[in-house]
């Protein structure tokens, strides 16, 4: 993929810099990872949920961690299984380690995670806050005495 150049849009915006680095990110190549593999849905107008397919791990060799707008989702197998004796004729359920990032928008909260046969499913919440929420503002009307222009004030008689 070809590198985008962002500089001429730094001129005529400002704060938009992380968004410009996200999409710069996207480009690299330890984007293409595909496992494990995940959804995410939105379940309701400002709730979403990831779920993904981690078979084979157990609640303490799973991570998770958000931090600076970046969910870390990361599965380390136990050293006692890594030493098994046994010997594999065949090895077709992947139980290797991993480590899954995924960019959150701004006020996007992990509300909770869940293991659950097989599939981690983690919460997510948009909580706008009350001062970036639109709101009406009201129109006070004028009063219908008061002329609108500077020349209706002028020939306008002063009472005193």
């Amino acid at each position: 993929m070809r590198h985008v150049d962002f500089s001429p849009l730094y001129r005529s915006t400002v704060g938009f810099d992380r968004l410009f680095t996200m999409l710069d990110s996207l480009g690299q190549p330890d984007q293409a990872q595909t496992y494990p593999p995940y959804n995410i849905e939105r379940t309701g107008e400002n709730t979403y949920r990831i779920t993904m397919a981690v078979a084979g791990f157990d609640e303490k060799e799973l991570s998770i961690e958000a931090r600076a707008h970046v969910l870390h989702v990361k599965g380390e197998k136990s050293e006692e299984e890594a030493a098994s004796q046994s010997e594999f004729l065949h090895r077709g359920i992947a139980k290797r380690a991993f480590e899954r990032r995924f960019q959150l928008a701004d006020h996007v909260e992990v509300q909770s995670a869940q293991l659950k046969n097989g599939l981690l499913h983690i919460d997510l919440l948009r909580s706008i806050p009350e001062a970036m929420k639109p709101r009406r503002i009201a129109i006070a009307a004028e009063p219908v005495d008061t002329p609108k222009t500077i020349e209706a004030q002028i020939s306008q008689p002063q009472v005193n």
